[in-house]
């Protein structure tokens, strides 16, 4: 692997540390003038300012005098899926909610019938063009869930691909499986025989092949109910997987409650999250992982991000890129609405869209800041300081990728 030494950074800015940061924390980042970055074998073996030390055979990058900044890290992505669903759009503009659309058998669903019918190979290559895309906008790490099959075979095709995909393209991929992201139609009437395959079944063949770190499940009205919610994300934990949890999307019905009480890793949406739901996640330590872009698509309020911080709970963001709720997987545009309409300060969003996003994702060790010993994931933006990228919105400012000291330029995604 080629080492490569990165110069004439005009400003390099980075949350630092291996853990989450709420509260006041969450805002204070490192800012380092006229910096060099020394990557070697993938990671970041040293970070300085003014002239650097000899290189050896490192390939030498000029940053040009450019702002340069960790990786950016989706934290919440439902990457793998057959089909598209813009044929929803029309029904959204005349105001259907999103929970009727999902009663007629649309929503998750239809997503679900495209998933099973779309071979694991297909899966995977519509899903790595998805990937160099988001590569393209800055994003070095992404969490992918399965939960578009909702039976065994088809959450295992979803779960596979993404370890395929995570083998052969440059993304580190962290995979969820989220087997209680709906009930299929066949089980409309008995629910709980297909809780208990979810449980029974889905789980201990998923945690056997090793195919996913994190155990997801929709709580919500229409849905699963906190009580069946908290039997999933404990069957899944019992077999080695994290809890994560879908709550206060639409209604507050107790998942962020839920999420502090289990000690979930993120809780994820919380549109409409209540302040005992703020202070159950501050409480059990859990990531507030939120999704602006959604709220935004879908024409909904904006979670409470601004209180959420001010309580103590870490903050990160993400793009929920979906086929139905947020076909989006700019993660430039989560961070426009962040400080837009979440009111939080361009280095509260660095830190969410880094090393918060890294936390959420069991990563923070690794992943999330420019510090020696974290992987060489960069990027060189077109853009002299932080506040200009989240001031710019609608154009692609990430200039150049670096990821595991890999080089990958704007114009050409492709390894350069």
């Amino acid at each position: 692997m080629e080492n490569l030494l990165l110069t004439n950074i005009g400003m390099l800015v980075t949350p630092t540390g291996c853990a989450a940061k709420s509260g006041a924390a969450q805002g204070e980042v490192q800012v380092l003038r006229d910096a060099w970055v020394l990557i070697e074998d993938g990671k970041i073996a040293e970070v300085g300012t003014g002239r650097p030390g000899q290189a050896g055979n490192a390939r030498i990058l000029d940053a040009g005098g450019r702002l340069v900044t960790p990786g950016l890290v989706d934290a919440h992505t439902h990457l793998i899926f057959g089909g598209w669903r813009q044929n929803e759009l029309a029904l959204k503009l005349r105001g259907v909610p999103y929970l009727d659309i999902l009663a007629q058998g649309g929503g998750i669903l239809s997503t679900v019938t495209a998933t099973r019918e779309a071979t694991e190979e297909e899966l995977a290559e519509k899903a790595g063009l998805a990937l160099e895309e988001m590569l393209s906008f800055g994003t070095t790490t992404c969490e992918a869930k399965s939960g578009y099959g909702l039976r065994l075979e088809d959450e295992l095709k979803q779960l596979r691909a993404i370890r395929d995909l995570n083998e052969k393209q440059p993304i580190d991929l962290v995979p969820t499986f989220m087997g209680g992201h709906a009930l299929p139609k066949c089980f409309a009437d008995d629910r709980e025989a297909y809780i208990r395959m979810v449980c029974e079944e889905m789980i201990p063949a998923v945690a056997e092949e090793k195919l996913a770190r994190f155990c997801d499940v929709f709580c919500e009205t229409g849905v699963f109910t906190p009580e069946e919610s908290r039997k999933i994300l404990e069957a899944g934990k019992k077999h080695g997987l994290l809890p994560k949890i879908h709550a206060d999307e639409i209604d507050p019905i107790g998942g962020s409650q839920l999420a502090g009480e289990i000690g979930a890793v993120s809780a994820e949406h919380l549109i409409v999250c209540p302040t005992e739901g703020i202070e159950a996640m501050a409480k059990g330590g859990t990531v507030a992982c939120l999704l602006p872009a959604t709220s935004l698509y879908l024409g909904a309020t904006f979670a409470p991000a601004r209180q959420m911080v001010n309580t103590g709970v870490p903050v990160a963001m993400a793009t929920d890129f979906n086929p139905g709720s947020c076909p989006c997987l700019n993660m430039q545009l989560v961070m426009n609405l962040g400080c837009l309409r979440y009111r939080l300060t361009p280095e509260e969003v660095l830190t969410a869209v880094t090393l918060n996003g890294a936390a959420a994702i069991g990563m923070a060790d690794s992943v999330g800041s420019v510090e020696p010993g974290k992987l060489g994931d960069l990027v060189i933006w077109d853009a002299q300081d932080l506040n200009y990228i989240c001031y710019r919105m609608g154009s692609n400012l990430a200039r150049t990728v670096i990821k595991r000291g890999r080089v990958f330029e704007r114009n050409n995604i492709h390894e350069n």
